[in-house]
């Protein structure tokens, strides 16, 4: 590699091309708006309706993920059975996959035609075109935040603490709830801020499953692409400038965790 000056340059460089530029330009269109027209895109009852799915879907997404996440996570690490390697694999395919080409397959899955939700639908549990169908589109993608993040962590524990917890008499509840669980607690909560932050942004699964209808299913980023193609490009800018006021919240919260999880650990 170049020496540092060099090489800190090339990054200062991509970075500025690659994040910088965009987000400057963004909020650059913004300060052309005046506060009142501003302020009237922002908190109209369309885009407050499409907040609060927003943040509510990708809430209970992580919180989904968060659950199941650290089991999944415990299994793939402390445990060896067949077809392990497999799942191991699968955890990463969220990644892999274009997010429309998710959305549409679990469209097509728990549609009420589909293989899922054509026995769902008969007990009153309509998943596509409903809220719910927008927490499922957001688990699926949020799903190997949690799971990748606790792993190494968990790779990490001393077993001979364990060890020493059940010859003294602690039963595996009692020494996985005051042992184990605290030392996993910072990371559980990065890998959920992850999950949360990543959800927030999608767009691309929840075209097809959620039907983005006004009031009901529409989250901000799809009324985002709804303002542009009405040619309302104020509007768009000013919801997409709160999204981005809020993902920098969430990452300044996510790198406030990961230097307490790691000031923890020691």
């Amino acid at each position: 590699m170049p020496g540092f000056g060099l090489s800190l340059g090339y990054t200062l460089l991509y970075l500025s091309i690659i994040v910088l530029l965009p987000l400057a330009a963004l909020v650059l269109n913004a300060l052309n708006l005046n506060l009142e027209e501003f302020w009237k895109w922002i908190t109209n009852d369309r885009a407050i309706s499409a907040y609060k799915l927003t943040f509510g879907a990708s809430f209970c997404a992580a919180m989904i993920n968060t659950v199941f996440g650290v089991m999944t996570a415990w299994v793939l690490v402390r445990y060896d059975f067949p077809g392990k390697k497999f799942l191991d694999a699968l955890v990463d395919f969220p990644f892999a996959l274009p997010t429309a080409v998710a959305g549409l397959t679990l469209a097509e899955l728990f549609s009420s035609e589909g293989w899922v939700g054509k026995f769902l639908e008969p007990l009153g549990l309509k998943l596509v075109f409903s809220p719910i169908g927008v927490v499922i589109a957001l688990t699926f993608v949020g799903m190997p935040f949690v799971i990748r993040t606790l792993q190494p962590v968990i790779q990490s524990l001393d077993r001979e603490v364990e060890e020493a917890a059940a010859i003294l008499g602690a039963s595996r509840m009692r020494t996985f709830i005051s042992i184990i669980f605290p030392t996993l607690l910072p990371t559980v909560i990065t890998g959920f801020s992850l999950a949360f932050a990543r959800a927030i942004g999608e767009y691309g699964s929840i075209v097809f499953i959620s039907g983005n209808i006004p009031y009901k299913t529409e989250i901000a980023p799809v009324l985002i692409v709804m303002r542009l193609e009405e040619y309302n490009y104020a509007g768009a800018t000013a919801i997409a400038v709160v999204l981005l006021g809020l993902s920098f919240l969430l990452l300044a919260i996510i790198n406030w965790l990961q230097a307490w999880s790691q000031k923890y650990a020691e």
